[in-house]
């Protein structure tokens, strides 16, 4: 007969130093280690990367793009391809090694380059992070560095490694890191030419060791190593004064009755060329990493119109929803309408002073939400008038 089990085969503790030993056929386990197995079975398994299905076409990434941006069509058929084709360059299995193609989109605020970015990331199901360009500093001073965008990616993965590096980054604002001319400052340009420096290798794919909470680097703290390879990285900014370099190029500079003369001026941005970004100051290195550009347009009076009242979750619809909390149905005339998107195509502010605006005219309204709903009112119009001359911010009597 074999002799009594008296300690765990596992951890190897003695019977007399747990509460419980079971005792089987050449084997025994211990109380601890029966709840430390427990334990792990309960936990949920991870989450799976998000696979793209083959039949992924530019077709139905566009009719997505379609209900939640109002016009920008080539732009929106633009981002579609190039999206369909990095995610076909992800699930190859044989055939050439594909180049990834990043994504420049160009255009004034307000014309839709972050909603485009975010409804594509919401469309394929994968982590997006909108990082701001112009809180970007070089490695070692003070600001964010680079990196920390990955960081920002793997926290919205929740901390799955093959999740983040199949996700979508936008750097906003990118305009905004163009370098200095030679003779504006005589200190380093850390926050701009510096700046797209270290977004070289990054943008094009290299491995980088990120902090697994978010945040900044230390020197003891636990890291994790993430492949930017796979990660899409889309940029987007205004590019004021762009359009100037562009007709300069375009109208040409030779003088005499012998010059060529162009016929009218050239202010479309489709017509921009590398070198024109290159003299506005972004680094021939970083122009050539993004051969994807998308040209947005300013948005017309009738395209505002339709974003305040038709695409998905828009802002006539949440801010009837705000006011039916208080049992309160708001209501617009067609004129009251016109005249915000009036006021948004005279401020220069496109789609996104529509929320400005709306926030300006039914602000005294919200504040006295309550006493409307005690006086019996159930309901609020709003007309030109109280567009044009809103109430004053005041206490209801």
């Amino acid at each position: 007969m074999s002799e009594a089990l008296v300690e765990c085969s596992f951890c190897h503790k003695h019977k007399d130093t747990v509460a419980k030993l079971i005792v089987g056929d050449k084997v025994a386990i211990c109380n601890e280690c029966v709840s430390l197995c427990g334990s792990l079975l309960d936990d949920p398994a991870p989450a799976e990367p998000t696979e793209v299905a083959q039949e992924l076409d530019a077709r139905s990434v566009k009719a997505h793009l379609d209900q939640d941006v109002i016009g920008q069509e080539q732009a929106k058929i633009m981002l579609s391809v190039a999206v369909v084709n990095h995610y076909k360059r992800l699930n190859r299995h044989d055939g050439p090694e594909i180049q990834k193609a990043n994504v420049l989109m160009l255009g004034p605020t307000g014309s839709g380059k972050t909603m485009l970015a975010r409804s594509v990331a919401r469309y394929l199901d994968v982590p997006f992070v909108i990082a701001d360009a112009t809180s970007l500093t070089e490695a070692g001073y003070v600001g964010d560095d680079a990196e920390s965008m990955i960081a920002r990616l793997l926290a919205a993965a929740d901390g799955n490694v093959e999740l983040c590096q199949r996700g979508i980054v936008f750097i906003d604002e990118v305009d905004k890191i163009s370098r200095r001319g030679e003779s504006a400052s005589i200190t380093r340009d850390v926050s701009g030419e510096g700046v797209q420096q270290a977004l070289l290798k990054l943008v094009e794919g290299t491995r980088c060791r990120v902090t697994a909470q978010g945040g900044r680097k230390h020197p003891q703290g636990d890291t994790v190593e993430i492949d930017t390879t796979n990660i899409l990285f889309m940029a987007g900014g205004a590019f004021v004064g762009l359009d100037a370099i562009v007709r300069n190029r375009c109208r040409g500079t030779s003088v005499g009755f012998n010059a060529e003369v162009t016929p009218g001026t050239v202010t479309d941005l489709a017509a921009v060329s590398p070198d024109d970004l290159v003299k506005f100051g972004m680094i021939p290195e970083f122009v050539g990493r993004f051969p994807n550009w998308v040209v947005l347009h300013p948005l017309s009076e009738l395209d505002l119109y339709h974003v305040l009242t038709q695409v998905r979750n828009n802002l006539l619809e949440q801010y009837q929803w705000i006011f039916q909390q208080d049992r309160i149905m708001l209501e617009f005339d067609d004129e009251a309408l016109a005249a915000i998107v009036a006021n948004c195509i005279n401020n220069h502010t496109g789609a996104r002073g529509l929320h400005t605006e709306l926030e300006r005219v039914l602000m005294p309204h919200m504040f006295e939400l309550a006493a409307y709903r005690d006086g019996a009112h159930t309901s609020l119009r709003i007309t030109a008038d109280l567009v044009n001359t809103p109430r004053c911010l005041e206490t209801h009597e």
